[in-house]
C-alpha cells in the first residue's frame, strides 16, 4: 500500500495502458480519478476499481481544453480534497496512419501537438495550485523509448515524446521548491489493445528481437515504475527519465 490515501489523477485512464495504470495505482491504495475523453471507458474503469474495494470516479476531460482541465481538478478536489499525483498518460498515437514526414497534413501535426504537449502543459497548470498550498506532488508524464532511435513514419508523435522530456526537466526545475516532483517513463513498443490492433506481427516482432528479454512488452510491466514515482520511494526523484523498454534502447 504504497499510495495509501494519496490522490491520483490519470489522464487516458479509461482505456490501453492508462487503464493499467488506474487499477495499479488503487491497488497500492490510491484514490483514482479516471480521466479520460472516453467517459464510458472511464465509467467501466471506475467501476471495476471501486468492485475491488477501493476509491475511483471518472471524469469526462479533454485535455487540450483549459476549462475540461480545471473542471478535471476540480472534480478531483471536491470528491477526495486534494490532489497528490498527475500520471500525464493520455496522447494521440494511435489513431495516427504510419508515413513519411513530409505527407503528414498540418492540421494532422497540429493536432498531435494539442493534445500531447499542450494538454499535458494545461493538466500541470490544473493541478499545480492544489499541489502548491500543500507543498507536495507527484507530476509522471509518459514519453516514448522511440525518441532514443528516431524511429521514422510518424514524425509529429515522436516529437512529441520527445518534448515531453524537455517539458519535464525544466518544470522539475521552476517547481522544485514548492517540493513537487516532475519525472518521466519512455515505454518501449507495448501490447496494449490499440497497439495490437494498428501494429503487424513482422513489426512487432522486430522490436522482440532488438530487446534483451525476448518476449513482447506489457502494460503491467511498466506499472512498478508508475508507482514508483508516484510513491514516497522517489521523493529525492526529480527532472529524471526512466525507460523501461526491456532492453530495446540503452539510456
Amino acid at each position: 500500500m504504497l499510495l495509501e490515501d494519496r490522490v491520483a489523477i490519470v489522464t487516458g485512464g479509461g482505456k490501453g495502458i492508462g487503464s493499467i495504470y488506474s487499477q495499479g495505482l488503487a491497488r497500492e491504495g490510491a484514490k483514482v480519478v479516471v480521466a479520460d475523453i472516453d467517459f464510458t471507458a472511464a465509467k467501466e474503469v471506475a467501476e471495476r476499481i471501486r468492485a475491488d474495494g477501493a476509491d475511483a470516479i471518472a471524469v469526462d476531460v479533454d485535455i487540450a481544453s483549459p476549462e475540461s482541465t480545471v473542471e478535471m481538478a476540480r472534480a478531483a478536489n471536491s470528491t477526495f480534497g486534494r490532489i497528490d499525483i498527475l500520471i500525464n498518460n493520455a496522447s494521440l498515437m494511435s489513431a495516427l496512419p504510419r508515413r513519411p514526414w513530409h505527407e503528414i497534413p498540418v492540421g494532422e501535426w497540429d493536432a498531435v501537438m494539442a493534445v500531447n504537449l499542450r494538454g499535458m502543459f494545461l493538466c500541470c497548470l490544473a493541478v499545480f495550485p492544489t499541489m502548491k498550498d500543500r507543498r507536495y506532488g507527484k507530476i509522471v508524464n509518459i514519453s516514448s523509448s522511440r525518441i532514443y532511435e528516431g524511429m521514422p513514419n510518424r514524425l509529429h508523435y515522436t516529437t512529441s515524446k520527445a518534448g515531453v522530456v524537455g517539458f519535464t526537466r525544466a518544470l522539475a526545475r521552476e517547481v522544485g521548491e514548492d517540493n513537487i516532483c516532475v519525472n518521466a517513463i519512455s515505454p518501449g513498443f507495448t501490447q496494449s489493445d490499440t497497439q495490437v490492433a494498428t501494429s503487424s506481427a513482422e513489426y512487432m516482432k522486430a522490436h522482440i528481437d532488438r530487446r534483451c528479454f525476448k518476449r513482447e512488452e506489457y502494460p503491467q510491466d511498466l506499472v512498478g515504475t508508475v508507482i514508483f514515482l508516484s510513491s514516497s520511494q522517489s521523493d529525492f526523484m526529480t527532472g529524471q527519465l526512466l525507460n523501461v523498454d526491456g532492453g530495446y534502447s540503452m539510456h
